[in-house]
């Protein structure tokens, strides 16, 4: 037992490690986008093709109540069926995902204990998204540097859902900081701390429930029944790792804040006291206000999403407006943050080892 903690420990550093040097290349095949693919295919079949993308909110505003018939011709869709079928989707696709890679893993480490190791590490680095956080949102910061604000327009499209063509430059920073800050919890220290649990079958198993929600879990008319057990599973096994990240966040405010003055480790935590909920899913501002308060920057706010203005709560307080130097600095807290996981994660590892 105590060789094989040994071993993921060390599987586990090294995947850490992996990620930090080379993220996510794009040149290879990626495991994420096979469980994507996975879910297309699964929704193509259970679902199949039905009248609607509006968002709901249209539906609202225009005084049609939720429950008629504001399908339109489609009068046959049968949304406790359409419900079923998206929780049968979800368990497919986490016990595949699960078995598979329980697979892999099991039968490197049955040939040898080295290729089980090093096919862990590789595993770990796949589940992991750090590095490749940092590498998308610095390419909005070169691109804001350079005053490209077409360029930057295009790049902060690549990893946010609102639209971005009228965007300004203060709102382009503003959205890689939200970017980044919410992304620490379920890109980055959720991730870490489920791996560090079972390894990569319990890692991939959340990054198959996360892909799930990001990929279905739209309020929208072809994904609000389909999709509303991938929305809410999501919201399960974010709970407790998106406070922990929160938390973690709040000690790397402080320890940045001994090297500069640009991080407030009291600020940070009377914003996340204030403000942690000001979102309409129960995790999502969890980190979000916690750099919003280290930073002194407002977050959130009111946008639009596919031509829908979206009203959401503000984050934080506007003591300085936001400036593109503020992606690095999210990226700071981005890495203090893991980086005070994987001790408090190691620590943890050689209490057990010892008994």
């Amino acid at each position: 037992m105590k060789e094989l903690l040994t071993c993921h420990m060390a599987a586990l550093i090294i995947g850490i490690c992996l990620d930090q040097v080379i993220g996510d290349p794009h040149c290879m095949p990626h495991p994420i986008r096979w469980i994507g693919n996975l879910i297309f295919f699964l929704e193509k079949r259970l679902l199949g093709d039905v009248t609607g993308n509006k968002d709901s909110r249209c539906i609202e505003q225009e005084g049609i109540d939720e429950g008629t018939d504001h399908q339109g011709s489609d009068r046959s869709r049968n949304y406790e069926k359409e419900k079923r079928r998206g929780i049968l989707l979800w368990f497919a696709v986490v016990i595949t995902v699960a078995a598979a890679t329980f697979c892999i893993v099991y039968a490197a480490y049955s040939l040898n204990k080295y290729l089980g190791i090093a096919i862990e590490s590789v595993l770990t680095c796949y589940i992991l998204a750090a590095r490749s956080l940092c590498r998308e949102s610095m390419r909005v910061y070169r691109d804001l540097e350079k005053d490209d604000i077409a360029a930057a327009r295009f790049s902060i499209s690549m990893i946010v859902g609102r639209d971005t063509d009228n965007l300004d430059a203060e709102e382009i920073a503003k959205a890689a900081v939200e970017t980044v800050a919410e992304n620490t919890s379920d890109g980055v220290i959720a991730p870490l701390i489920y791996t560090a649990i079972g390894g990569p079958v319990l890692g991939f198993f959340y990054k198959a429930v996360n892909t799930m929600d990001s990929m279905l879990g739209y309020k929208n008319e072809r994904y609000e029944n389909f999709g509303f057990w991938a929305a809410k599973a999501d919201d399960f096994f974010n709970y407790v790792p998106s406070r922990i990240s929160a938390l973690f966040m709040i000690l790397g405010s402080f320890a940045l804040g001994l090297f500069s003055k640009s991080y407030d480790g009291k600020k940070a935590y009377a914003i996340w006291k204030r403000d942690r909920y000001n979102h309409k899913s129960p995790n999502s501002a969890q980190t979000e206000s916690v750099c919003a308060g280290a930073l002194g920057l407002k977050l959130g706010g009111t946008h639009l999403y596919k031509g829908v203005l979206v009203e959401k709560p503000t984050i934080g307080d506007e003591i300085r407006r936001t400036e593109p130097d503020d992606i690095k600095r999210s990226n700071n807290l981005m890495f203090a943050t893991e980086a005070i996981t994987v001790v408090v994660v190691v620590l943890i590892f050689m209490i057990v080892r010892c008994f």
